[in-house]
């Protein structure tokens, strides 16, 4: 089971707390009325799916109830960091 640190909360929890939420920083179209089909398709449903480092968007549905993100190996299950939303993720020591 993982153990997930709550950057809001600042616990470490059970990952039973918590709830994946999809991949981080995806930004929204600037002006989705002037986008075609395919790119605005693109948008909503194609997501990345890398073995090894990823940076994810999980919500603290047992606590606090904020979503932050977390940089996980999708191979190991390792979870690198966590930070809020609107930060950057400190470099990989790895």
């Amino acid at each position: 089971m993982l153990k997930i640190h709550c950057p809001y909360c600042q616990e470490t929890r059970e990952e039973e707390e918590f709830h994946y939420s999809g991949q981080a920083h995806i930004a929204r179209p600037s002006d989705p009325d002037s986008c075609s089909d395919e790119d605005w398709g693109n948008y909503l449903y194609f997501r990345k799916n890398p073995r090894g480092r990823h940076m994810e968007m999980w919500v603290h549905a047992a606590g606090c109830r904020k979503f932050f993100n977390v940089v996980r190996d999708t191979i190991t299950y390792e979870v690198e960091q966590t930070y809020l939303i609107g930060h950057v993720p400190r470099e990989s020591t790895q």
